[in-house]
């Protein structure tokens, strides 16, 4: 046999067994990513995009290859606004897709509403939006900001010289646990910082509050005793299109009193005229804005799935990238999508992130960020004014709540969550 027919004949065996194994893997069920973000309803506004996002995600690592060599499908559920259908529908796809992983939530009460039943039933959650942080919990993975991530700082930036030497404060949010809970946190770190309790407002409004006159006639009044005042801003979803309109329709504007909001990125923006926003703050981990090699080609892949290059990304979207990226190196890393598997392997993942920093995840389930504020423009895009050197580790538990002070969270293996014998879950 001469040497060609031999190379022949072992080249068509190796190309049966590719062949082979190639449709093995096609052969097998794929892995399934659970997208669980409010497609209606008041917070539709804020989380379509996230289930955009995701399927961004998985548009991409399909047209990779996959995922241990098998095929990775998005199922969408639309809890919508609902915070009891979160849990219903979390179980359904625990229970009955067979999900490997869950990534979705962005109130704080639809977090909580789910928490019992990933725990329940050894879920996965990634959860990528700002939060009051007081949980921990080793079947939620969280990306978005802790306290001490975004609120703190943004205080501390508008308390600096360079933010204004802002000495009032009103405190205004929707009527939940995260504006709840940060308030509480915020509160704390002001009188700790000298500032006199008659000196900050604290204003709760329901989801969806559409009639700012009299609250923004309230804020208009407190800012009139002499001293510089500036709102930090818990309001969640679309009761922010009415709430910036009546600041204009007060006449008051950035220069005046400022307004720094934690849940208003260039998603929102989009949908509200913004001339009479700009100078207004907002406080982030990034915006689109920002300039790094990783931020262009994660705008580039965003363009290109969702076909509209008007279409902005944000803050919530990078987590969510990051999330993603986070558990498919693990997925990848074990060598299997099993959830106890998986979770060790996340603890120290490490992605490059559009914010033109590397995050990390760490031993109490949160990941490093840096913290950035912007001003609104004009074109609905923000200017970067201040931000950390480097990336911020968040703690789980706030050193200015007494009860939460001497708390630690560490899900290393066997995933005993270090000083939480009895963890204190925000109500």
């Amino acid at each position: 046999m001469g040497k060609w027919t031999t190379w022949a004949s072992a080249s068509a065996v190796l190309a049966a067994v590719a062949g082979w194994t190639l449709g093995a893997a096609a052969q097998q069920p794929p892995i399934k990513v659970g997208v669980l973000h409010s497609l209606s309803g008041t917070m539709a506004i804020s989380e379509t995009t996230l289930k955009d996002t995701v399927l961004m995600m998985v548009d991409d690592i399909n047209k990779k290859g996959g995922l241990l060599g098998r095929k990775v499908e998005a199922v969408v559920v639309d809890p919508a606004s609902n915070w009891p259908l979160f849990a219903e529908k979390a179980r359904e796809l625990i229970q009955k897709e067979k999900v490997d992983v869950v990534f979705g939530c962005w109130t704080s009460v639809s977090r909580k509403s789910v928490l019992p039943v990933f725990e329940e039933l050894n879920g996965l959650l990634f959860y990528p939006v700002q939060y009051e942080g007081e949980e921990s919990s080793r079947n939620i993975f969280y990306t978005g900001a802790a306290p001490n991530q975004q609120a703190i700082p943004a205080v501390e930036y508008l308390m600096s010289k360079e933010g204004g030497e802002v000495k009032r404060w009103v405190l205004a949010g929707t009527d939940y646990v995260y504006p709840r809970t940060t308030n509480k946190i915020l509160e704390a770190f002001l009188l700790a910082k000298g500032v006199k309790k008659e000196d900050i407002m604290i204003n709760y409004t329901p989801f969806g509050h559409s009639d700012w006159q009299t609250i923004v006639a309230d804020i208009k009044k407190f800012a009139s005793a002499g001293k510089k005042t500036a709102v930090v801003s818990t309001i969640n979803g679309d009761a922010n299109v009415p709430f910036y309109k009546e600041l204009a329709n007060a006449g008051i504007k950035a220069s005046d009193i400022p307004v720094v909001a934690f849940s208003v990125g260039e998603e929102e923006l989009a949908g509200i005229d913004t001339k009479n926003l700009v100078g207004h703050l907002a406080a982030w981990n990034y915006f689109q804005s920002v300039k790094s090699p990783v931020n262009d080609a994660f705008i580039k892949q965003w363009h290109a799935f969702i076909k509209n290059p008007k279409r902005v990304t944000n803050d919530p979207m990078e987590a969510t990238y990051i999330g993603f990226k986070m558990w498919t190196q693990a997925v990848q890393q074990a060598g299997t999508t099993n959830v106890d598997a998986v979770r060790q392997a996340l603890i120290g993942q490490k992605v490059k992130a559009p914010s033109g920093m590397v995050s990390e995840l760490t031993a109490n389930h949160h990941i490093t960020k840096p913290v950035l504020i912007g001003e609104i423009q004009a074109n609905g895009q923000f200017e970067i004014v201040w931000q950390t050197k480097g990336p911020v580790k968040a703690d789980a538990w706030s050193k200015y709540i007494p009860e939460s002070a001497k708390l630690t969270a560490d899900w290393t293996y066997p995933w005993v969550c270090g000083n939480c014998e009895k963890p204190k879950y925000s109500q």
